[in-house]
């Protein structure tokens, strides 16, 4: 297997065009197999997971969701950060990411960040698992120098399990998984609240955004709370989640035209439909757009790069921060 793998990327200093060819073979094979490891997942294990936590959340009374926090517990808030498709494992964010969370609860004490949820996993389990392809994985997001054109096969593998979340077929079974993770590593971080009031504010980044609002009618149903979404630079479809979130913000860089691909791949963004759950969101007020600087998509100079953006020192994730500080959704929930 290491073997092939080391031809194909000797073959690949060819040229830009080889690497498109193979990029796009490799999209054509995992766009047929990807629905395969969800499905298998649950039948294996999902469907008794998720019914178990589903009826749990269903037939206990909101006040009883946990029994371990008094209440004059101060948290009342969870910021669940879903990265992009570049990403290998739960627990593995960028340094911008990291700095990006740990000053925003800094600022806003009453919250907590749930930062280890893996949003192209229905079992938010990492690449470098319990996988048959695992070695692949780890090859991939290892290699450096000339060989780091490998990552591209992380990106495209990630970005069919975005493909999935927005699927009609694969989606409800896809988009419960990582709801039901959501809910574990928000319990593990800290005790759900028993009888105040509680918001989950999820941002997104990239595919992140899409997987996020698929998850949302799932904790909605779950938890019964309100949700806001936070798409910072994000791709998403503008069906799933668009109806039971109660506001949606869409940070978008002036350099960023891979986020331009959600609103001209997806029928339900565009203005014609208006009959969807995103133009119905747009009419209501509840979807509002706004730039968040000269960002990038990713990288150095995207919405959590720490290079330079001005000349006073100010970095690209510091205007992301200073963006999404000043959105109006920490106020404490009455």
């Amino acid at each position: 297997m290491l073997q092939i793998i080391w031809r194909i990327l000797i073959w690949l200093r060819g040229g830009s065009l080889r690497l498109l060819i193979l990029a796009g073979l490799l999209l054509l094979a995992w766009g047929t197999l990807a629905p395969v490891g969800t499905i298998v997942w649950w039948v294996n294990e999902g469907y008794e997971s998720l019914s178990f936590k589903s009826n749990q959340a269903k037939n206990l009374p909101f006040d009883k969701i946990s029994s371990s926090v008094t209440k004059s517990s101060k948290i009342n808030c969870y910021i669940v950060f879903l990265p992009g498709v570049g990403d290998f494992s739960a627990d593995e964010l960028t340094p911008g990411e990291e700095e990006f969370l740990n000053r925003l609860v800094k600022t806003h004490s009453n919250c907590v960040a749930v930062r280890d949820v893996f949003p192209y996993s229905a079992a938010n389990e990492s690449l470098g698992g319990r996988r048959p392809l695992a070695p692949l994985w780890r090859f991939a997001h290892q290699a450096d120098g000339w060989l780091d054109v490998a990552d591209v096969l992380i990106k495209i593998r990630n970005l069919w399990r975005f493909a999935i979340s927005a699927d009609d077929r694969y989606g409800p079974i896809y988009n419960q998984g990582i709801a039901t993770a959501i809910v574990d590593r928000m319990e593990a971080v800290h005790p759900i609240p028993q009888s105040q009031p509680f918001k989950i504010i999820l941002i997104g980044t990239s595919g992140g955004a899409q997987v996020a609002l698929g998850a949302v009618p799932y904790l909605h149903q779950w938890l019964n709370t309100k949700i806001t979404v936070v798409s910072v630079g994000g791709v998403f479809a503008g069906d799933k989640g668009f109806n039971l979130s109660d506001r949606i913000y869409h940070l978008r860089g002036r350099r960023d035209w891979i986020e331009d691909i959600g609103r001209v791949v997806f029928p339900p963004r565009w203005p014609w439909t208006v009959g969807s759950p995103f133009n119905q969101a747009v009419r209501e007020g509840r979807y509002t757009v706004q730039i968040s600087g000269p960002h990038a998509h990713d990288g150095p100079e995207g919405y959590f790069g720490q290079a330079v953006a001005k000349a006073n020192g100010i970095t690209y994730v510091d205007l992301t921060l200073q963006q999404v500080n000043q959105l109006p959704i920490w106020s404490v929930q009455k």
